[in-house]
């Protein structure tokens, strides 16, 4: 799998320091798992965290969620990121390993069905969906387009949009057996825009790549309007979690920033869309 590591690292401005000047300490904040957090959102976040805290460094390794999860219980990062809850197997081994996670919800995301931009289906019921990917469509004539074998693109099965597709989309049926898996959304957008009878899924922030073009469900367009207002079927929760008890003061800092309005408004930029949109608490606010 191919794994995106981004460092960002903030330079600090040369100011005339008096004798009496306290110099914020540089702190480092560890971040693996999710590529629906790290391919867009976290760079953004990092990068309007960092225009206040410029001498911070936080680093994103951008694989999957279940990598990230299983990156925090080893202790080797300071945030997991995931746009899943945990399993049945996360949860054995939190318990066998004597630790508990707290979980930071920070956004809505939607998983955006893509074609080609040359496909003229503009539109598919939940069930042609679930046919489609699970192989029991396999020829694009059966709901209403040009006859051509459909070729299907997913997330890794690390990733958390693996199996979250399967419990939105599909009824936690199997992928058809000609499913190809991608490291990234980045990927499946260049495939699908390579071959006109090409299908996959991406973030909906990653729905606008060159050569594809997002359909709409049920008649339902993906946008963050129709996600917020529970009208757009396939919609989850990014959360990131910590260690409870052993949360990093730094990384607990980073949180409360992207939970506060300003990260949230990020967080819309990016095309997320908000989790906490009224009554955000002051102490939620960057200092």
């Amino acid at each position: 799998m191919t794994m995106k590591t981004f460092t960002f690292t903030g330079v600090l401005a040369t100011t005339i320091c008096l004798a009496a000047t306290l110099v914020a300490s540089a702190e480092q904040v560890s971040i693996k798992g999710s590529n629906t957090f790290g391919e867009k959102l976290a760079p953004m976040l990092i990068e309007a965290f960092q225009s206040k805290h410029t001498n911070w460094t936080i680093s994103m390794e951008s694989t999957d969620s279940g990598s990230g999860i299983h990156a925090l219980l080893d202790q080797a990062c300071d945030i997991a990121a995931s746009s899943r809850g945990l399993n049945e197997d996360e949860y054995r081994l939190i318990k066998a390993r004597g630790l508990k996670l707290t979980t930071h919800a920070i956004a809505y995301y939607g998983i955006a069905v893509i074609v080609n931009a040359d496909n003229k289906i503009k539109n598919l019921a939940d069930h042609q969906v679930r046919d489609i990917f699970t192989g029991s469509i396999s020829d694009w004539s059966a709901v209403g387009g040009s006859a051509g074998a459909i070729e299907l693109h997913i997330a890794s099965r690390k990733a958390g949009t693996y199996l979250g597709f399967q419990e939105l989309a599909m009824e936690r049926k199997p992928y058809g057996k000609s499913a190809v898996e991608h490291a990234s959304y980045a990927e499946i957008a260049e495939a699908v825009a390579n071959n006109p009878n090409a299908i996959g899924f991406v973030a909906m922030s990653n729905a606008d790549a060159p050569g594809t073009r997002s359909i709409s469900i049920n008649g339902v367009v993906p946008n963050p309007v129709t996600l917020a207002d529970n009208q757009y079927p396939y919609a989850r929760l990014l959360r990131l979690f910590t260690i409870r008890g052993k949360d990093a003061p730094a990384a607990m800092t980073f949180i409360r920033f992207i939970r506060s309005a300003k990260g949230q408004s990020v967080a819309e930029e990016a095309g997320f869309v908000r989790r906490f949109q009224k009554h955000l608490s002051p102490a939620a606010e960057l200092p």
